[in-house]
């Protein structure tokens, strides 16, 4: 009898990652006066334009050195320069920062030899400060696109200039631009100087424009990139970031700037390691302002652990994210009973292993380099209460008929992506009543009786 055979699963579908020209143009929309230019086709920079305006619903402005088909096969070098000549001429920025494609890699286009070249011959017509940066697709994802700019930007810009230190240098990460406006709420009431790279938290969440900017107000001004040279201590966010040659390595090995790496500050547990060291640096104590939103979060789990203990969830996004919240979900209760990341950087479980615990006997099921088709698969056999991450997960909770909750990059079927405050304790607070609540409503509409009070 003649059986139907199941199709060998190859290929990557609706991969959980994106290019790494994506992460680089967010960091070079986080620097004050500053524009992407994308070294490759136009539809590179049409993609990302695209996907950032979805989640950010602000205009995002990428240039393109316009690759075509006698482009790809004779070298991209004039096109590059001719870029530089108009966006210069057009935009007047104090930067440009220009990330490669899949297609100028490919055919070996030398940037940095190209942009020597032109600052050669075009020195005394601007002080334009233009910034190369290594990012093809095909060898990383969008979160080694952002830290691969954010190192570029440091190593082309950082100065030793005096023995007077320039604060602390802080190395957020991709989070939101709520995010960023946190960490410059919580470094202003400590009363400490800092240097924030990037700061997208006004360019790409602004105010309404009357007239049209060429480019938006904010970002990380040049003077405090110079000024990282000479800071008296790096903080930088990620543990996976801790992993790689980061800016605040490069600052410490070429500045000898003492450099601590911590875990993106989401929950209790991660947020107490991010106010100890600044105030350990700093030598200041921690505002009470921060003290009492750390104690109403206590009662706040405590009031609401009958509803959140031993819920299950699935975690996905990028991989210091998927640790972030891993990491607070088990600290309020919940199972994270699937861990997984487009990233591959080989460290992942063991991460998850240092903020969880008990990790075994939980069962916890780690993936990397793993798309959504087998995301799916896997979360219909962990059974979770809800997913939580961004919206490409949304197929999956539909077709499980769970509650999908939120959160990271991108959101383009909700409003608001660029609001969410992940970090801190007022992060972790919007977060746990988010979560709380997703869990009752799910299980009063779900229940015969249609509960009034749970």
């Amino acid at each position: 009898m003649k059986t139907q055979q199941k199709a060998e699963y190859k290929a990557t579908s609706n991969a959980c990652k994106h290019c790494s020209p994506l992460g680089a143009s967010l960091v070079f929309r986080g620097i004050e006066n500053t524009i992407p230019l994308l070294h490759g086709s136009q539809g590179c920079s049409t993609y990302i334009r695209r996907y950032l305006i979805s989640h950010y619903n602000e205009p995002i402005d990428i240039a393109s050195s316009n690759f075509s088909e006698e482009t790809a096969v004779f070298g991209g070098g004039a096109n590059l320069k001719l870029a530089v000549d108009n966006i210069i001429q057009q935009y007047h920025p104090a930067m440009i920062g220009v990330g490669t494609t899949c297609l100028s890699e490919t055919i070996g286009d030398d940037v940095p030899m190209i942009l020597r070249d032109y600052l050669k011959n075009n020195r005394e017509e601007n002080g334009t400060v233009i910034v190369p940066v290594s990012t093809p697709s095909y060898s990383g994802t969008h979160i080694d696109g952002f830290h691969a700019a954010v190192r570029a930007t440091v190593d082309t810009v950082a100065q030793k200039q005096s023995s007077h230190a320039a604060g602390i240098n802080f190395f957020p990460g991709m989070l939101s631009p709520a995010d960023h406006r946190h960490f410059h709420e919580i470094f202003s009431d400590f009363g400490v100087a800092y240097n924030m790279l990037p700061d997208y938290s006004q360019t790409l969440d602004g105010p309404m424009w009357t007239e049209y900017h060429k480019i938006p107000e904010g970002g990380t001004p040049v003077k405090r990139i110079v000024a990282m040279g000479d800071a008296v201590a790096s903080i930088e966010l990620g543990r996976i970031l801790a992993e790689t040659k980061s800016a605040g390595q490069l600052l410490a090995d070429k500045f000898e700037i003492p450099n601590h790496r911590i875990g993106l500050p989401i929950g209790i547990k991660e947020t107490d390691v991010l106010f100890d060291r600044i105030s350990e640096i700093s030598g200041k104590p921690i505002p009470e302002k921060y003290v009492q939103e750390r104690a109403r979060l206590i009662d706040a789990y405590a009031d609401g652990h009958k509803y959140v203990f031993e819920a299950r969830a699935v975690v996905y996004g990028e991989e210091d994210l998927v640790i972030g919240m891993a990491s607070f979900l088990s600290e309020i209760g919940i199972v994270p009973a699937l861990c997984a990341s487009g990233g591959k950087s080989g460290h992942l479980e063991a991460k998850l292993r240092q903020v969880i615990d008990d990790f075994d006997a939980k069962q916890i099921q780690v993936k990397e380099g793993i798309d959504f088709v087998e995301i799916g698969e896997i979360a219909k056999k962990v059974n979770p209460d809800f997913l939580i991450g961004n919206s490409k997960g949304y197929k999956i909770a539909r077709s499980m008929k769970k509650p999908l909750i939120r959160i990271g990059f991108p959101i383009h079927d909700r409003m608001g992506g660029a609001r969410i405050v992940h970090v801190g304790y007022r992060g972790a607070q919007q977060l746990f009543d988010t979560i709380t609540n997703t869990i009752i409503a799910n299980r009063q509409d779900s229940s015969p009786v249609g509960y009034f009070y749970m």
